[in-house]
């Protein structure tokens, strides 16, 4: 038996599509083959966009992945057969996934690298769990990263994570977790996450997981590569204002740059920001994947060295 229910072909550049069922008020869609191409995210944003302009009736909710969608529906006021019919019409609204122009968020965040709260979470876990894991170096990830990489020290690193725009693919795992990947494809890092995870990570931490980087909104376990901490993404009290419409900061979409500061100043960010003094940087703005195609294109006999020599690197590093 299987949970296919419906499928679509590929489609000059839209991508092949997969319906499947995920229980009794839930629908699957599936989009392109299981790789990491952001492509394929650019044509989930646009379709979540059209299904929020355009409500379907008994569509609880759209909820968007990498290269997927999860459909919410009430079975009572529209079937699966009437579903797949309505999000089929989101799909055949859109243009060419290359020549897409989707409504992003460019949001500018302050990041204090090697801080002090990630030390404490690296510190407790090798106290607590695991003593020896070849990813702790001096109660810190930063050097296991820098050296999975092939990087030539941390400024490099630094480097790497403030020199490009990270694109939110997703939220999701905890509410208000941004699921990010650099857009400029020199820019790529990735580190094998911890083994077994942690048990303890501080609110606002940034780490890194495969080639995703993400921002803990709230303490929790987690198994990412620490490197740094930023200010609140995340409040359903809403102290600040910026929550006061969405608990939820950064939206799939949205475009998030780091700006390096020192830990003494993030303190006093994050104090601000509980007392609704803190000015957040965000810009409404426009993506166009055409242009982001045409820059990856002039840069990717770059990219692809710099991928060679971190394959390289990894190779020779020790996996937690």
């Amino acid at each position: 038996m299987t949970a296919i229910i419906n499928r679509r072909p590929a489609e000059g550049d839209r991508p092949a599509i997969v319906y499947r069922a995920a229980g009794d008020r839930h629908v699957l869609v599936e989009y392109g083959e299981m790789a990491l191409d952001l492509e394929l995210n650019f044509f989930v944003t646009a379709v979540t966009a059209h299904l929020a302009e355009h409500p379907v009736p008994g569509l609880v909710e759209a909820a968007p992945g990498f290269r997927s969608l999860l459909l919410h529906h009430e079975p009572a006021i529209i079937d699966r057969k009437a579903l797949i019919d309505a999000v089929d019409e989101a799909h055949r609204a859109q243009r060419s996934v290359r020549s897409l122009v989707l409504p992003s968020r460019l949001i500018t965040l302050p990041i204090a690298f090697d801080d002090s709260e990630s030390r404490e979470a690296v510190r407790r876990y090798a106290t607590t769990i695991r003593q020896e894991a070849p990813n702790i170096r001096d109660n810190s990830n930063i050097d296991y990263i820098v050296e999975y990489n092939g990087l030539s020290g941390r400024d490099a690193l630094y480097a790497a994570v403030t020199g490009t725009e990270w694109w939110n693919a997703y939220t999701g795992f905890f509410p208000g977790l941004p699921f990010m990947f650099p857009l400029d494809p020199r820019n790529a890092i990735t580190v094998p996450k911890y083994n077994p995870t942690r048990t303890w990570t501080a609110e606002g931490a940034v780490g890194i997981g495969g080639p995703c980087v993400a921002i803990y909104p709230v303490e929790a376990p987690g198994g990412y590569q620490l490197f740094g901490r930023t200010v609140p993404v995340y409040d359903v009290l809403a102290r600040h204002e910026v929550f006061r419409d969405d608990p939820i900061l950064i939206r799939p979409g949205d475009r998030v740059r780091f700006e390096p500061v020192s830990e003494d100043q993030l303190l006093a960010a994050r104090r601000d920001v509980l007392e609704n003094r803190y000015e957040y940087v965000i810009e409404n703005d426009q993506f166009s994947v055409t242009d982001y195609l045409a820059r990856a294109a002039e840069v990717r006999a770059e990219a692809d060295t710099l991928r060679s020599a971190r394959e390289a690197a990894a190779a020779r590093t020790e996996v937690p």
